[in-house]
């Protein structure tokens, strides 16, 4: 595949890979990261793609797991304290900004030592805005297993959270 066979296949997907990276991540430039890093991954591979036949979504597959090593990794950090408080309507104050990106990074780094299906499916519903059955489609789990899943999942971060304070 040539240059430019690469960029007219996968870059419309710039939009959608970022998206997904800043759901994931909450930050604009851990998402910037993770999909110049799926651009390398797709570079890289770039030989064996001919017989992709969603390039869309291959690419958007791609940018998914990525994110979900680099939550899996025990340390999760935040730069970004835009990211932070963007949902925030208020200005807040240096101080509580502060303190809210303490609490942010604390509440990250918990949800990277869940155990993986766990965190699967927080992240799924969280993160992704998933409803339980496109979970339970996407995972295999059952809606039971699902519910089950993300109340213990909730409780963990819960306990672990509060503790930390």
């Amino acid at each position: 595949m040539t240059h430019r066979e690469f960029k007219t296949r996968f870059l419309p997907c710039h939009e959608k890979m970022y998206r997904i990276a800043f759901r994931y991540l909450g930050n604009e430039y851990d998402a910037e990261d993770m999909v110049q890093n799926a651009y390398l991954k797709l570079w890289e591979k770039r030989d064996s793609l001919e017989s992709i036949e969603n390039n869309e979504a291959y690419a958007l597959t791609i940018v998914k797991h990525l994110c979900l090593d680099k939550l899996r990794q025990p340390t999760v950090q935040t730069d970004s304290e835009a990211a932070l408080i963007q949902e925030s309507e208020t200005a807040l104050q240096p101080d509580e900004a502060c303190a809210l990106k303490e609490e942010m990074a604390i509440l990250l780094n918990i949800i990277g030592q869940l155990p993986e299906q766990q965190r699967r499916v927080l992240v799924l519903k969280h993160f992704e805005g998933r409803n339980t059955y496109e979970i339970e489609q996407e995972t295999g789990l059952s809606n039971a297993n699902v519910r089950v899943l993300l109340s213990r999942a909730r409780k963990s971060v819960k306990e672990l959270f509060i503790q930390r304070l």
